[in-house]
């Protein structure tokens, strides 16, 4: 399976508002949706472990991260990658006077662990039209149309 993209005219500079020069790039598009509910059954169906048994790991992983994270503490999920929070702030002229009002919103970045990074090496790639911006009643409640997929996520 190939990764789809679509051509978007963007500028070149695109923080420079006086900038018109525009040239091509490539934007992913995504081909649906891959739910917790299917990965659960996928993951039952390769091993001993019942469907249930695995949502119960993956909300107990999710409560974990976010107590872990909510600690400061940087997540290591193995070969999986790792989880940390990252600051935006505004500025201040002197140590003294930043607070943390200056404080602007936070970010969970993530970092691939060694499978995901090789993934990304041996990926081919099929160019397509570019998707509309409006979404359909079923993307809309979190569905991409395929094996009863009822998790919703962002559609590139």
């Amino acid at each position: 399976m190939s990764i789809k993209y679509s051509l978007n005219k963007m500028s070149v500079r695109p923080f420079d508002p006086e900038c018109t020069e525009k040239n091509y790039y490539a934007r992913a598009q995504a081909d649906g949706y891959l739910g917790i509910e299917k990965i659960c059954n996928n993951i039952a169906r390769a091993g001993t472990a019942i469907r249930g048994d695995v949502l119960t790991v993956s909300d107990g992983l999710i409560y974990e991260m976010t107590q872990g994270l909510t600690d400061g503490k940087i997540v290591q999920l193995g070969d999986f990658g790792s989880f940390q929070i990252q600051l935006s702030s505004s500025g201040a002229e002197t140590m003294k006077e930043f607070t943390s009002a200056n404080i602007r919103k936070a970010r969970i970045q993530f970092r691939p662990g060694p499978m995901l990074v090789d993934m990304l090496k041996t990926l081919s790639y099929e160019r397509v039209e570019q998707k509309s911006t409006t979404r359909s009643a079923d993307e809309n409640n979190g569905g991409s149309g395929n094996d009863n997929d009822n998790d919703s996520g962002p559609l590139g």
